[in-house]
């Protein structure tokens, strides 16, 4: 049985560790820019939360059913996780200013949804491309 490009599990995969490496790069972003070290147990101390949430987003959403898709995928995984990843902050004592989840909630909205953007944009190309090819009959 094929399935359709979205479907593979390879492309789910790819889904998977393209949200998980964009959380750690947000984590890498805020981290360096507020002159905290880039040493791993605290980038993993800032991660783990949003990671969790990443997690339960991905179960909340089902994502591996249609990993590129903005909607509503994309919007429940970026949703739970900042929801889910600020909760787990509070929870475990790190902070949660407001300017921080202002940030935190664009930056992840850009980061998440971004991608899935341009995966949709780049596939809806390709089809506009091989439905326009001219076609030839065979002689």
């Amino acid at each position: 049985m094929t399935h359709p490009a979205n479907h593979r599990p390879g492309t789910i995969a790819i889904a998977a560790v393209l949200d998980a490496v964009l959380v750690v790069v947000f984590v890498l972003i805020g981290r360096r820019s507020h002159a905290e070290g880039l040493d791993l147990a605290g980038i993993a101390v800032t991660a783990w939360p949003f990671l969790a949430a990443l997690v339960v987003g991905w179960l909340a959403a089902r994502a591996w059913r249609h990993p590129l898709a903005v909607w509503p995928t994309g919007v429940i995984v970026w949703a739970v996780t900042v929801i889910g990843g600020m909760l787990l902050r509070v929870v475990s004592g790190q902070g949660t200013q407001f300017a921080f989840i202002v940030v935190a909630t664009l930056t992840l909205a850009a980061f998440l949804l971004g991608w899935r953007l341009v995966a949709l944009l780049a596939t809806r190309r390709g089809r506009a491309r091989t439905t326009d090819a001219p076609r030839t009959e065979p002689a």
